[in-house]
């Protein structure tokens, strides 16, 4: 787990560095498709939508095994097809470029933190999510928090070069 914290972090100033760009965009349109499927077409604001209910989605169910009995998994996260993913992006969507920005921030300084604060015991809690089966809290960081934020960044860098 050493430097997920600092690839949140550093992650979560990319995205702050598209700010402007980002903010100057505005009205960005809305998707008329932001499902799970592959024709589905994300713009900024379903991007950053996603983002917002991710980042504390995340911290929430890893903190979630860490309360459960640390003697078997715990079941824990969903998947593309959850109908409250959905639901909080349709309404997160909706909120301003900037809103949406301030929010992430203060998701990226929630889920650092809750990183930093890992003990070794914590990271190896064990979960059991829908899809990826028996995986750990340490081992969870990458996929749901620290490379999902990364990847998003980049998502949104090569929706503003499309745009320019």
């Amino acid at each position: 787990m050493d430097g997920s914290a600092a690839r949140l972090r550093a992650a979560g100033a990319a995205l702050r560095d598209l700010r402007e760009p980002l903010v100057a965009g505005e009205p960005w349109p809305l998707s008329e498709d932001y499902g799970h499927t592959p024709e589905s077409e994300w713009g900024p604001r379903e991007v950053l939508g996603h983002v917002d209910e991710m980042l504390p989605y995340w911290v929430d169910q890893l903190g979630v095994v860490l309360a459960g009995d640390p003697s078997a998994p715990v079941p824990f996260g969903r998947v593309a097809t959850d109908q409250s993913r959905l639901d909080r992006i349709a309404a997160d969507r909706q909120k301003s470029v900037e809103d949406l920005l301030d929010e992430i921030d203060a998701g990226v300084v929630r889920a650092a933190a809750f990183i930093d604060g890992l003990s070794e015991a914590d990271a190896r809690r064990l979960g059991r999510h829908p899809t990826r089966g028996d995986i750990t809290v340490g081992d969870s960081i990458e996929p749901f928090l620290a490379g999902h934020l990364e990847a998003h960044v980049e998502q949104l860098r090569a929706i503003l070069a499309g745009s320019a």
